[in-house]
């Protein structure tokens, strides 16, 4: 369904994306803090928010935040196969103009992209960098109106350092995830639940006694590894970078080549952020009813297209999962066609994880706004969040579970920044 302020599959689906919404705006204390407070002063208003993030209730909660400060909301999906139409219809319900839909076709996606795009946007909230890529290239003439924005993503952060590496990037951008009350819990404790949760949904499979091979042991790999040694599985990762494997190894975990994993791993999980992880070479060599899911940004790390090349028979096997079936009559299994398994095959991560996420991109647009002629002097084009609002969203946070820390006292403090004994 579309028209001139939207365009989802079916505005009748609102009443129960309202309720998804309503349900984690309960589990999201720190938004509603910061909802709180800035729904009098509306410090966005005036302001054009074009968003791209993963299109669930807890990204919709995030738009009714910055809305309710003042900002007029173009939302779109980061991915095609995380929209949820329920929660795209409930945001037109509130007067928001979004366009996106489940499922869509590549060209339907870059038209989504460049909806939200084609207003002018003052503030990007990007995840993945799909925003900012497209300004930058197809829209040159609206990058004079853009004050800054906030990227959610490991992936889009590479994007992001490669622009200002050339010379490109025309505006300050936060890096969201690098802050710690982002990386540390969201891609953590939120992507190792989240991945778990997509991958026993659909196959309702046991994970106990069987081999996981997590590829990639930065903060996301962690979580996932931890987590699935949690459920009974021997974990087995795979790593290009030796600190990261020494890591894994202390951990109490295997590391290996791919193509050696290959051989014994019952479920494979990419998260690496790179392309080309699990190839031909390592399905050839794959145990028969081997699953494979990805859960890094971008549908390159399982090499899916080749194995459709490969295979002499494919069908779906279940719901959200297709069989391949290989010339040595060995069946491999994807899940949710390589995309983003977590949000592809389930509802992302929990609210109270993202509550924190949320609230760093929240205040970090509001960074922006508030501190825009001090950027613009400097021309620095990639932010560190700040310091002040990653230990603002952490003070919150120990608020909301009743948690009381100590501070230092004034000799402390000085014995702390004394170089003398």
């Amino acid at each position: 369904m579309s028209s001139c302020n939207y365009e989802i599959r079916n505005i009748e689906l609102w009443e129960s994306g309202k309720r998804k919404i309503d349900w984690v705006e309960a589990n999201m204390p720190i938004l509603r803090s910061i909802k709180a407070d800035i729904e009098e002063s509306k410090p966005f208003a005036g302001l054009k928010v074009a968003l791209s993030v993963h299109l669930e209730a807890k990204t919709a909660y995030l738009c009714k935040v910055l809305a309710a400060g003042g900002a007029q909301m173009f939302v779109t999906g980061s991915n095609p196969l995380s929209t949820q139409d329920d929660v795209a219809a409930a945001l037109v319900k509130e007067g928001m103009q979004v366009f996106a839909w489940y499922d869509c076709t590549g060209e339907e996606y870059h038209r989504h992209i460049s909806k939200v795009i084609e207003p002018g946007p003052n503030v990007i909230i990007d995840d993945g960098g799909d925003l900012v890529s497209l300004i930058h290239t197809e829209y040159e003439h609206l990058l004079g109106g853009v004050i800054g924005g906030c990227e959610e993503t490991t992936t889009g952060i590479v994007r992001l350092l490669a622009m200002n590496r050339e010379g490109r990037l025309k505006f300050p951008m936060a890096l969201v995830n690098d802050a710690d009350c982002k990386h540390l819990f969201d891609n953590r404790y939120g992507t190792g639940q989240s991945v778990w949760d997509g991958i026993n949904r659909t196959t309702n499979l046991i994970v106990a006694g069987k081999n996981a091979v997590i590829a990639g042991y930065g903060w996301c790999g962690k979580g996932v590894a931890m987590r699935a040694k949690g459920l009974g599985a021997n974990v087995i990762v795979t790593e290009i970078d030796p600190i990261k494997a020494m890591e894994a190894v202390m951990d109490g975990f295997k590391v290996m080549p791919m193509n050696e994993a290959a051989k014994v791993g019952d479920f494979f999980i990419t998260v690496t952020g790179c392309s080309g992880v699990i190839t031909e070479a390592d399905f050839a060599v794959m145990k028969d009813g081997a699953i494979c899911c990805n859960a890094g940004h971008f549908d390159c790390e399982v090499d899916v297209a080749r194995l459709k090349e490969i295979a002499i028979e494919s069908k779906l096997a279940r719901n959200n999962i297709q069989g391949y079936k290989l010339k040595n009559n060995n069946r491999i299994y994807v899940i949710a066609e390589g995309r983003l398994v977590n949000l592809a095959a389930g509802d992302g991560h929990p609210a109270e994880i993202m509550d924190m996420s949320f609230a760093i991109q929240a205040l970090s647009a509001l960074y922006m706004v508030q501190n825009k002629d001090k950027l613009t002097q400097t021309g620095e084009k990639v932010i560190p969040v700040p310091k002040e609002v990653d230990m603002e969203v952490a003070r919150r946070q120990l608020g909301f579970w009743n948690v009381a820390i100590d501070t230092l006292t004034p000799e402390q403090e000085k014995y702390l920044n004394s170089w003398q004994a």
